[in-house]
């Protein structure tokens, strides 16, 4: 389980991004923390994950502080961390990275079914450098594949990973997701506007100007986002819906 204890952060030109949030990610679920622009989601991500300090606050998984600890720190604790902008590694091959995340050597099948769920094909990928020869979307995928490839994780955190996914991938990472839901008994989180995403969720929680705005099942938020979002394109407002 993750408790967020009022968490504020604020860039360093003094704009307050964190408004004091307080949060409670269950474990055995997949929480999806969606909102507007702009409202504080990936900075929260980031904080959680130990690649930004808050101002104030605590971070507790499984009632462990992990305030204090950097990303490679809380990486042995059990948190993974997928990046909205995935990072380049030259002179390692995808399946050295499957094979670092994992702790182990990983077969050809098990390397199939990690690669196969991002919609990759092993034989086409598995020796390649995860560098500037992978595009975009590419080397997205192949970061989304190292998470789940970790069987140790606690926590499982994914920024926007519909980035650079292609349509036919796509419904290939959303079984993905259901799958890992099943099988991680830890905690998934993932940032995310894409409805589809949310249609999978356990629970979406809604973060605008920095603070919790709302939270509850799919079934409760999901209609009021649909409801916000074609109140947003109509210049009457909501009284016309």
């Amino acid at each position: 389980m993750l408790i967020l204890e009022n968490i504020t952060w604020k860039v360093p030109d003094g704009d307050q991004i964190l408004k004091g949030v307080d949060l409670v990610i269950p474990s055995g679920g997949l929480t999806v923390i969606t909102g507007p622009n702009g409202g504080g989601k990936t900075s929260l991500a980031k904080i959680v994950a130990g690649l930004v300090n808050p101002d104030s606050g605590r971070i507790l998984l499984d009632g462990e502080d992990l305030t204090g600890l950097s990303i490679t720190e809380r990486a042995r604790k059990g948190v993974g961390y997928a990046f909205q902008q995935p990072v380049r590694f030259k002179g390692i091959t995808v399946r050295d990275l499957l094979e670092l995340a994992a702790g182990h050597t990983l077969s050809e099948k098990e390397l199939c079914d990690i690669l196969g769920s991002v919609g990759l094909c092993t034989h086409d990928y598995i020796d390649r450098e995860v560098s500037t020869g992978l595009s975009g979307g590419e080397i997205k995928r192949i970061e989304i594949a190292s998470v789940l490839a970790r069987s140790d994780t606690k926590l499982c955190i994914f920024d926007e990973p519909e980035a650079g996914i292609d349509l036919w991938s796509f419904a290939g990472l959303i079984e993905a997701f259901q799958k890992l839901k099943t099988k991680n008994s830890g905690s998934i989180l993932i940032i995310s506007h894409q409805e589809r995403i949310l249609n999978i969720a356990d629970e979406i929680v809604v973060i605008a100007d920095g603070k919790v705005k709302a939270r509850g099942t799919r079934q409760e938020i999901m209609p009021t986002l649909l409801a916000d979002e074609k109140a947003a394109h109509c210049p009457r407002g909501k009284e016309v819906y």
